[in-house]
């Protein structure tokens, strides 16, 4: 086991990273982001593909600062195998211990324990192009493990998979890593991902570390609208008042304060099942409504999921929201994309977190 210290600075003419990243012996560490957030850059300087501006890197007592990729005690698993296409599967796998010096003999036996391990022995004398593409990653998992790695990478490795391989392998996964306790970093676009392999989260946006916390707790209490959004939550930006949150342009959002004081930047987090819709404005005095545009419908499940956007001269922090109905009320509504709505949430529902930060 062995533990992680890093720095890495990145500096380009319109992007800038700069972000450190720790992770105990062991440790899992997921990074989540939009694109263009930096998480391939942070994996390329992590493995030594590409040189940073200035920072470190530490793995245990070792700084690879300027270490080459093939010396650093780092392994990597990509989004595609990227297996040998000449070589059986124990060629692949033995070729990183035969790399670094280990007699023929005893990287093929270590080859075949790790192929073992990631329910692939049965593959072992067929080429890549012989496989599917769940048993590629399988074989290029244990290629990734066969020379030891200090650290493993994996770089949003279920996302090529098809619906059916990639349980299997999320499931492989976390059981390999946690037997071998593994340091481990994933980059993953997936809340799944994140809860099932993750013992924490940390959450970059344009360059810079936003959110940071255990992986159940960033995810159910999401401080960035990308969180939120891959969480599968409504999330709206504000400052606390009172019960309520107060919005940059004085609209107020009411719900049940969770440990933050008045004055202090927070956010209001609600479920889209939560949300009921409305063609016109309701009567009554409902605590939260939302004047909205229809911008798509998207089926989720057995519901529908209507996306809304700003109206004009309305409320911008609307955008990207969500309610999810029934395809009865959908039917009743008989609206679509472009059409005027409102969006009503009880307070009881809304979840007002305070800012990571704060």
């Amino acid at each position: 086991m062995t533990a992680l210290d890093a720095r890495v600075v990145v500096r380009r003419p319109t992007f800038t990273l700069d972000v450190t990243i720790t992770a105990t012996p062991g440790e899992v560490i997921a990074v989540l982001g939009p694109n263009g957030a930096g998480k391939s850059t942070l994996l390329g300087v992590l493995a030594g593909l590409l040189r940073p501006s200035e920072g470190h890197m530490r793995l245990g007592d070792a700084d690879v600062t300027d270490v080459p990729p093939h010396r650093r005690g780092v392994g990597l698993l990509a989004q595609q195998a990227l297996l040998f296409p000449h070589m059986t599967a124990l060629a692949n796998v033995a070729f990183g211990p035969r790399a670094h010096g280990v007699p023929r003999r005893a990287a093929e036996e270590r080859a075949r324990e790790l192929l073992t391990a990631v329910d692939a022995a049965a593959l072992e004398g067929r080429r890549p192009a012989q496989m599917s593409g769940g048993q590629q990653q399988r074989v290029a998992l244990a290629r990734a493990l066969a020379p030891d790695p200090d650290l493993l990478l994996l770089d949003e490795p279920l996302a090529a998979l098809d619906v059916d391989a990639a349980p299997a392998l999320r499931s492989l996964l976390r059981r390999i890593v946690r037997d071998r306790k593994q340091t481990a970093l994933l980059v993953t676009h997936s809340a799944l991902d994140a809860l099932v392999l993750a013992d924490r989260v940390v959450v970059l946006t344009e360059g810079r570390a936003v959110e940071a916390g255990p992986a159940r707790d960033v995810l159910a209490r999401p401080r960035s609208p990308f969180t939120a959004r891959i969480a599968g939550l409504d999330l709206v930006p504000g400052v606390v008042t009172g019960d309520a949150l107060r919005t940059a342009d004085g609209a107020t959002v009411a719900g049940r304060i969770d440990g933050v004081a008045d004055g202090e930047p927070g956010v209001a987090v609600f479920p889209p099942a939560a949300v009921a819709v409305y063609a016109e404005k309701p009567s009554g005095s409902p605590r939260n409504v939302l004047p909205v545009r229809l911008a798509a419908l998207e089926p989720v499940g057995d519901l529908v999921r209507l996306r809304a956007v700003a109206r004009p001269g309305g409320p911008l922090w609307v955008d990207g929201l969500a309610a999810d109905v029934t395809a009865a009320a959908m039917a009743e509504l008989m609206v679509e994309p472009g059409a005027d709505l409102w969006f009503v949430v009880k307070a009881a529902e809304v979840a007002i977190h305070g800012v990571r930060g704060s």
